[in-house]
């Protein structure tokens, strides 16, 4: 059951304690607090309550589904919202998140990369900013390239006309205690390192998407450089259906 909506002051004082935790994560781990981008994960919140959140400060926002993305982006726009689909694409939502989102973190397989790069050509759109999400925790639950498959994913998404390769995503597993997250955290960071070592990004060294509501000031002490929080900023949320 979903608690009751967040006033604007509510939402206000949550974001400021998230950017208040994480400034100190940053802080405890030498970083630039800069370099990290928080993106507001509004999945199954309402348009009202996620125009409130962009009154508060939020400019980048994170859905799980593309058709419940869908009705939310046509009525906030882009004018004032950077729009990031984090959860699993499946191949006939794919057409429509390329003309949604404005980065997608989920890319975990060689078949979708074709797929997303084939449709930004058909539907005109010259770049489209992508994450590979890679599976660290073997969860059957969760979608993911493993490491032995990041080289041959990579090769095909670097050849790809309009694919633009900005870094890696992981969804660990959960655990109560958030230090038991650091080892998955850690390694993608190392896996970002190496690869950005050979040139494998478009951007500098890479992104690295990871750390949610309960463990995201471990991910930034790891080196996250975006993550997602949900429920630290919009509460807790009752789950919805896939259509």
């Amino acid at each position: 059951m979903a608690e009751t909506a967040p006033s604007s002051d509510q939402l206000q004082e949550r974001l400021a304690e998230v950017r208040r935790k994480i400034d100190g994560s940053a802080q405890r781990a030498g970083r630039d607090k800069a370099e990290i981008k928080l993106v507001a994960v509004s999945k199954t919140h309402p348009v009202d309550i996620i125009r409130r959140a962009i009154e508060a400060g939020i400019s980048d926002l994170g859905e799980n589904r593309v058709q419940e993305a869908d009705a939310k982006i046509q009525k906030i726009g882009h004018e004032r919202a950077r729009w990031h689909l984090i959860g699993h694409l499946q191949t006939n939502k794919a057409r429509r998140a390329v003309m949604l989102f404005d980065v997608i973190h989920s890319l975990d397989s060689v078949s979708l990369a074709h797929r997303l790069d084939r449709l930004c050509g058909e539907t005109e759109r010259a770049t489209l900013p992508v994450l590979i999400q890679v599976d660290l925790g073997g969860e059957e639950t969760k979608s993911g390239a493993n490491e032995t498959e990041l080289p041959e994913l990579i090769k095909i998404v670097k050849e790809c006309r309009h694919l633009e390769l900005i870094g890696l995503m992981t969804l660990p597993p959960f655990f109560e205690d958030a230090e038991l997250v650091r080892p998955y955290f850690r390694r993608l960071r190392r896996l970002r390192d190496e690869l950005s070592a050979r040139n494998a990004f478009n951007v500098a060294t890479g992104e690295l998407s990871m750390g949610m509501s309960h463990d995201y000031e471990v991910a930034i002490e790891e080196g996250a450089t975006i993550v997602r929080v949900g429920t630290a900023i919009f509460g807790k949320r009752k789950a919805i259906a896939e259509n």
